[in-house]
């Protein structure tokens, strides 16, 4: 009889062929008389001979036998596994559509004297669905029943809580009632009753939720201790985007169930005597004019957006200003190579944590809330070493600390989660109407940062001051803030989310050929 090779063979683990007998067979669990699931790489494989005797009839009207036995449900899909004195239940996430899951079991009868290997399998099978992910989460969700298109509550029902209650998580609901209630019910969170914040909205609802969290007399403690998510029900998902690289909720339940803890850049605005924390982007000049002068293009979801950007473009309209910038990374090819090294390091996410340096400080100055301002705030003299510059025909001035604003718009490729740097983007107000579309398709195609009229740069702080200007357009993570002077400075790891990889974002980045590729899981 022929030998079947590891590569034929779907039980055995490509990485590791040559394992012992006993090693394979414990990763199978015999299960009823005719069936058997295993462990194999990255799936769970349930070979049923059942499955081989089912009958469907097709498209036609025509009987068919369908002769597979063998079923892969991946490992990242399985949400739970439980053993009770008859039968084993194993819940996953199965595709329904293209964009959405939906729960999804499996059952198999147990022998009694099975029941000791059966237990230690099922811990096996969890141990490897979840992998550094934490099981059984504490997740508060917050609905915005206004965002988007009003339907928020409808999505978490159909959508995301079946998922969330077949992975066992301990959820509390509570509905948002008026703008800033989010902020409010962050404030007063207690950090010890909870793991997850998740925000069925779009952006405006996490951003209240750092703030929230940001006002606590323990800010520091609690922003470190709860990650913020979001649920995708909103107009704007670049949240969920960035780090769970989908606007599905139901796709979006599914990643923060197995979201990995993942150290997330803040930056402090000040702004009169204000401060606030921003978790997205900050924009002066078309960019924000686009976002926050199309309110009333709703309607038409994330292509509002675009044709802002292309009306003002068109127009070459420019916003005079005056600018200081903390620039840590000047230059495309430097911010490439920079890119690059950050791919290369492996640490694991606690590595990069302990890592940084505002844990240090404030150790040594046992800061509690949000830590002090290092360059100071926009009322105080300019830094040390900051010059100011006139900036007379600026036509977009972007600051973004993720790379996805709107699904494939990716304006800030080399941007990471948790290196203490937002990514500067600045274009000339009065460059030509054709580099201007041409600019627009670039974003899309992948290729905007290789424009030679795109100012790109890694930067820890800077100062904006609008001039010649009555009114006009600031916008902090897509909210509207007055037209008047504000600072900037990153906060380096000070907030947590959970993410796919625990160190990149499910975005396209760049390589070190000059070509945008998809980022390593």
């Amino acid at each position: 009889m022929a030998v079947m090779t590891p590569d034929e063979n779907p039980f055995v683990d490509p990485i590791h062929p040559e394992q012992p007998r006993r090693s394979i067979e414990q990763s199978t669990l015999i299960v009823g008389r005719t069936a058997s699931l295993t462990l194999a790489t990255d799936s769970l494989i349930v070979l049923d001979e059942g499955f081989a005797q089912k009958r469907q009839w097709n498209c036609f009207g025509l009987l068919r036998n369908d002769s597979t036995n063998t079923q892969a449900i991946p490992l990242y899909n399985i949400l739970w596994a439980e053993l009770s004195e008859f039968e084993i239940t194993i819940r996953y996430a199965k595709p329904k559509a293209k964009n959405a899951l939906h729960v999804a079991n499996i059952n198999y009868p147990i022998e009694k004297p099975a029941h000791p290997n059966a237990i230690s399998w099922v811990e096996n099978l969890l141990d490897r669905a979840y992998g550094e992910s934490q099981r059984e989460k504490r997740i508060k969700v917050l609905i915005n029943p206004f965002g988007g298109k009003g339907n928020a509550q409808k999505l978490y029902l159909r959508d995301i809580e079946p998922i969330f209650a077949a992975a066992r998580c301990e959820i509390d609901v509570e509905k948002t009632q008026y703008r800033g209630h989010a902020v409010e019910i962050a404030e007063h969170l207690d950090p010890d009753a909870y793991d997850v914040v998740a925000a069925c909205s779009g952006d405006g609802l996490p951003y209240e939720v750092f703030n929230g969290l940001g006002k606590k007399s323990d800010a520091r403690r609690a922003l470190e201790k709860i990650a913020v998510v979001q649920l995708p029900c909103g107009t704007g998902n670049a949240l969920s985007l960035n780090l769970n690289g989908t606007d599905s909720p139901s796709m979006a339940a599914l990643c923060i169930v197995k979201g990995i803890r993942t150290p997330l850049d803040l930056t402090s605005i000040t702004q009169g005597h204000r401060r606030t924390l921003s978790f997205l982007s900050q924009s002066v000049g078309i960019v924000a004019e686009s976002d926050l002068a199309t309110e009333h293009l709703r309607w038409l979801g994330s292509a509002r957006f675009t044709y802002g950007i292309l009306v003002r473009l068109l127009r070459k309209t420019v916003y005079p200003c005056d600018l200081a910038i903390k620039v840590e990374v000047a230059t495309k090819g430097e911010v490439r190579d920079y890119y690059q090294r950050a791919l290369n390091d492996r640490s694991s996410p606690e590595q990069h944590r302990d890592s940084f340096d505002f844990r240090q400080t404030a150790e040594r100055h046992q800061e509690i809330g949000l830590p002090s301002l290092q360059f100071g705030t926009i009322n105080d003299e300019l830094p040390d070493g900051w010059t100011i510059f006139p900036y007379d025909k600026l036509g977009t001035f972007y600051s973004g600390n993720m790379a996805l604003m709107a699904p494939n718009t990716n304006f800030f490729p080399a941007t990471l989660p948790n290196d203490g740097c937002m990514d500067l983007v600045m274009i000339d107000g009065d460059i030509s109407r054709t580099a201007a579309v041409r600019s627009m398709m670039a974003v899309e195609s992948g290729t905007f940062f290789d424009m030679p009229h795109v100012q790109y740069q890694k930067i820890s702080g800077y100062r904006i001051l609008p001039r010649n200007q009555k009114d006009g357009y600031i916008s902090i993570d897509g909210e509207r803030m007055p037209f008047e002077p504000f600072q900037a400075e990153v906060h380096r790891g000070l907030g947590t989310t959970l993410s796919k990889s625990g160190h990149v974002y499910e975005a396209a980045g760049l390589t070190a050929r000059g070509r945008d590729s998809a980022l390593p899981g």
